[in-house]
């Protein structure tokens, strides 16, 4: 059990960052394209939209670009915008916004 976490971790994203050690290893920003890419040490990329963060949303792109790695790729801190964003928290809004784009196109496929 890794020593960041004393405890038995029972949540199942937990258990992948804590437990398995799944890290972010990089992150590709494009303001134009409203894009993250957050690359993750096994290899997947997860997507979220810079407009998903207020605080990113506003920034220039210098200021995008101006990252660092937190807590040994557990997180990601934009010190100059006082932001601060989370592997679990990148996890969920792109199992979240994958399921509402699938939910969607089923939709659209039975209103025809």
């Amino acid at each position: 059990m890794n020593t960041l976490n004393k405890y038995k971790a029972k949540d199942p994203i937990d258990i992948l960052i804590f437990e398995k050690g799944l890290r972010i290893k990089n992150i590709i920003i494009d303001k134009d394209l409203d894009l993250i890419a957050i690359i993750l040490n096994t290899g997947k990329i997860l997507e979220c939209k810079i407009s998903n963060y207020p605080k990113l949303k506003a920034a220039t792109k210098d200021q995008l670009n101006s990252w660092q790695l937190i807590s040994g790729g557990i997180g990601v801190s934009w010190e100059e915008l006082n932001e601060d964003l989370s592997v679990k928290g990148f996890i969920k809004t792109s199992a979240l916004n994958t399921m509402l784009r699938d939910l969607q196109n089923n939709y659209k496929k039975l209103a025809v």
